[in-house]
């Protein structure tokens, strides 16, 4: 009874854990988002893709608090989105919504705004926006707005991709900056801002984890897979293969390393079979043993 009892508190205690890391990550993601979207891309006159760009263009027309706005959209996405998302993703995100848009509209009004160049702040806020997105979806959670739109368009269309059904709502909303700020410019500073933001996400995402596969066809598949493991400290994977021309027999070896290490494989193939094949394509993320482990704790609360 005690063991059970003991059991139960040490799954609240962990539960408690990943609650206040999730709110951490909202906080700090918040802050960045808020930046993103009020400090730089408000004052610039444009409007980035997605619902904050549309409640910035409200913002400029009538005057409207952005986050409230942006929280105000959110709500009927997320009913109609609610059977392609999920309980668990949806709950997260509404958690993460709310907390953005306190940013937007109780703090960050008393930062000032970047009033630099336009193409300055359109960087600036893919960078913020971008940065702030990540943190909430490293936590399986979201901002919600038109990740929410693109799951349930996809179930109806199911030939589109979410990237493409993603682009074009960003493109409806940043081509609307055009006629509301005034200038064709808005477009282009919108577009860039949309650009960088889904760069930055990516590096975050995936670039800590990126590395270089080695692939290696070759003869002495034994002795370079020995000579790798003895100075990269790299373990291969070889399969016997056979070639479609010639019919003789070779070995194929596999071997994932960071982008640092890829010259110091080539050398060692050189060096052993100057006749071998070899290639190496990127990886956008290793997992595994001597690379990034995966954050079971924190991806287990969530479907992102």
């Amino acid at each position: 009874m005690s063991d059970k009892k003991t059991s139960i508190n040490l799954k609240t205690k962990i539960d408690y854990k990943i609650l206040l890391g999730d709110l951490l990550y909202d906080i700090a993601g918040s802050i960045l988002y808020a930046a993103g979207i009020y400090t730089f891309a408000g004052y610039a006159g444009f409007a980035p893709g997605g619902v904050s760009g549309l409640a910035l263009i409200l913002n400029h027309l009538l005057g409207l608090p952005v986050g409230t706005v942006t929280l105000l959209f959110n709500i009927p996405l997320v009913i109609i989105s609610y059977k392609d998302v999920g309980k668990a993703l949806l709950l997260k995100s509404a958690k993460t919504m709310v907390i953005s848009s306190l940013f937007l509209d109780v703090i960050f009004p008393f930062i000032p705004m970047y009033t630099g160049g336009r193409l300055m702040a359109a960087v600036c806020a893919g960078v913020f926006m971008g940065a702030g997105m990540a943190l909430f979806y490293i936590r399986g959670s979201s901002s919600g707005g038109i990740d929410f739109l693109a799951l349930a368009i996809k179930k109806k269309k199911p030939h589109m991709t979410i990237g493409v059904i993603t682009l074009l709502i960003d493109l409806v909303v940043i081509l609307l900056g055009w006629p509301v700020f005034g200038d064709v410019d808005a477009v282009l500073y919108g577009v860039a801002s949309t650009g960088v933001s889904t760069i930055v996400i990516d590096k975050i995402l995936y670039g800590a984890g990126a590395g270089t596969l080695a692939i290696i066809i070759t003869e002495k598949g034994r002795q370079i897979g020995e000579k790798i493991g003895e100075k990269v400290k790299r373990g291969v994977t070889t399969i016997p293969a056979s070639g479609g021309y010639t019919g003789m027999y070779r070995d194929v070896i596999l071997c994932a390393c960071s982008k640092a290490e890829a010259y110091l494989v080539k050398s060692i193939v050189q060096e052993v079979d100057d006749k071998a094949f070899v290639m190496f394509t990127e990886t956008s993320e290793v997992l595994g043993e001597g690379f990034k482990t995966e954050n079971k704790q924190a991806g287990s609360n969530g479907n992102g």
